[in-house]
């Protein structure tokens, strides 16, 4: 049986280990992250699995405090006449007090790093390089362990990653990885397993498949967060409720039925947060903030669809309908009679054509409650996006997702899919209504169909 390729994550104190980490293994709980240095003071393990074959372990170790002294150090065990080697001047310094009081942390270190297959050097590519940093790799490189250097925070502005690599290259070390944990490149994992395929060739087919493994997941995940999304759209479009022709009852029903699209707007939020191991209150949507784990802009506010770039285009027919976040019959509550007729002829032949029915059947006194187009457009914008911030998240990340003004042209201004648009016939689609029978065939086939709409780009 294959054992598991161990890899120790050394580097200074205070560089992103634990978020190394944390990113690596989708665990925000993992360890400590803080702006104090010398957060983690014993050596923490993880072990990352495929099919309960265990393929890889991680461990966590405490930063290098003082590698400056300790390389002073290592240079006198020498005795006369004697030429040790790495490993063996590292043995013998494990065995002083000295590694015991004075070099705790290191001697932690390098205990690890001697009984693993290789070293990840985190590195913070904003620090300069200065000479604490070379005289730590010294150190390092005396455990005759792969080294493959790891360049945290190269996606944050002002890091020195050329002056980061061509002091790598001065010391022997050619081959190194960006890896920013708190926004990976989405090919970051698979780098970083192949760089680590080139010191550890033995460990290829281990590597390979952690690299499938991960490839499989974020497909899967990304794929199940579409479906999500999708669940949550039919849910509105299909939603229709019944309400007598009185304002007291009609302003009650309204309500209600915002209330209901919020709070199943939030229960998708949630979702998508817990499918991707995120914390509750990692979401905030730019000016769409999440406060208290909730989307903090109200959803049927004329003003959140300008936000987003929703057309809302024109006539009375899209103004009232925008403005109260239903159709049009809603829209259009404190018209009299001669005055709906009058804006169905004044909104034009389009208007007509879509809403005259629902118009005219007002004046028999019972009238349907749905959800306006343009509040399943910005549905779809908030949650597309949330989905796209998920995928490119690591979980590293303290700060909460911050979400800008989408560039999606097409759910803002075209057509909204046909699975949308049928499932306006029926109600009985939706989790809103009473009597739902979301297990449908033909209700979970346009599940599909608007899944793999969501997808595209």
């Amino acid at each position: 049986m294959t054992k598991p390729l161990k890899l120790a994550v050394v580097g200074h104190t205070n560089v992103g280990k634990t978020s190394l980490l944390r990113t690596l293994t989708r665990d925000t709980g993992f360890g400590e992250v803080s702006h104090r240095p010398s957060t983690t003071r014993h050596v923490e393990g993880a072990r990352l699995s495929v099919d309960g074959k265990a393929l890889l372990e991680l461990y966590d170790t405490p930063g290098l405090e003082d590698a400056i002294a300790l390389l002073d150090y290592l240079e006198r065990l020498d005795r006369p006449g004697e030429r040790l080697d790495g490993p063996a001047r590292l043995a013998r310094f494990l065995d002083t007090a000295e590694a015991r009081q004075r070099f705790e942390q290191e001697a932690k270190v390098l205990r690890q790093l001697l009984a693993s297959d290789a070293g990840l050097y985190v590195i913070d590519a904003r620090e300069p390089v200065l000479a604490k940093y070379r005289d730590e790799l010294t150190v390092l490189a005396g455990a005759g362990k792969p080294l493959l250097p790891v360049l945290n925070f190269s996606g944050q502005p002002h890091q020195r990653e050329s002056e980061w690599r061509e002091a790598l290259a001065r010391l022997g070390l050619h081959a190194l990885v960006r890896f920013d944990t708190v926004a990976p490149p989405l090919d970051g994992e698979r780098r970083l397993y192949e760089s680590l395929a080139l010191l550890l060739e033995n460990a290829r087919p281990q590597l390979q498949r952690l690299i499938l493994d991960h490839e499989t997941q974020t497909a899967t995940r990304q794929a199940a967060g579409a479906r999500l999304i999708a669940e949550l759209l039919i849910d509105c479009a299909a939603c229709r409720r019944s309400v007598a022709t009185q304002a007291s009852l009609e302003h009650g029903e309204i309500r209600a039925l915002h209330q209901a699209i919020r709070q199943r707007e939030q229960r998708c939020v949630e979702a998508l947060l817990r499918l991707y191991a995120f914390r509750q209150d990692d979401a905030h949507a730019g000016e769409l903030p999440l406060l208290d784990g909730r989307w903090g802009d109200d959803l049927f506010n004329p003003e959140t669809l300008k936000q987003l770039g929703v057309s809302v285009g024109g006539g009375i027919a899209a103004g009232a309908a925008a403005g109260a976040g239903v159709d049009l019959l809603v829209g259009g509550i404190t018209l009299g009679a001669a005055a709906l007729l009058g804006a169905l002829a004044g909104g034009g032949l389009q208007t007509a054509r879509n809403y005259g029915g629902r118009l005219l059947s007002k004046l028999k006194g019972q009238r349907e409650l749905t959800v306006d187009d343009n509040v399943l457009r910005l549905l779809a914008l908030r949650q597309r996006q949330l989905l796209a911030a998920l995928n490119a998240r690591g979980h590293a990340a303290t700060t909460a997702i911050q979400l800008d003004t989408p560039q999606d042209k097409g759910w803002r201004d075209a057509k909204l899919p046909e699975a949308l648009r049928k499932a306006r016939a029926h109600p009985e689609w939706s989790s809103l209504s009473p009597g739902a029978r979301l297990e449908q065939a033909e209700r979970q086939a346009q599940v599909t169909h608007l899944a793999a709409d969501l997808l595209q780009p």
